[in-house]
């Protein structure tokens, strides 16, 4: 089974989506709640266009254009990416990791995972 994209609606009526491998781990998270599913299907649309971004690994201060992904050290000293779009804009992001080299793979889960993924629309309500 390939990964997917699960789009879930919050209480107050935002939508944010989850990518999840096909071992059912959650690898990416958007960075922002949407007010209404087609906008999230957009975040989505641009997760796929820009999975395969190159990395600007922060920790060794390299620079890259947009799309990217931004590979950075926590506060906590976990390895964290965010997904940035053409236009800059945070479209994704980590969880926390101990080390660089998981951090690096997820990102390769996500270029794998994500051009193809279906998306899966889960009612809170059911």
């Amino acid at each position: 089974m390939a990964g997917k994209f699960v789009i879930t609606t919050a209480k107050n009526g935002e939508f944010t989506f989850n990518l999840k491998a096909s071992n059912g781990e959650v690898i990416l998270t958007s960075s922002e709640t949407y007010t209404s599913q087609s906008a999230c299907e957009n975040g989505i649309a641009s997760v796929k266009k820009n999975s395969g971004a190159p990395i600007e690994d922060q920790t060794r201060d390299e620079k890259q254009g947009h799309p990217k992904y931004e590979l950075y050290k926590d506060k906590g000293g976990e390895f964290r990416f965010r997904l940035k779009a053409a236009n800059g804009q945070n479209i994704g992001k980590s969880e926390g990791y101990k080390a660089k080299a998981s951090a690096k793979k997820g990102i390769a889960s996500i270029a794998k995972n994500a051009p193809d993924a279906p998306i899966i629309v889960v009612d809170p309500e059911a």
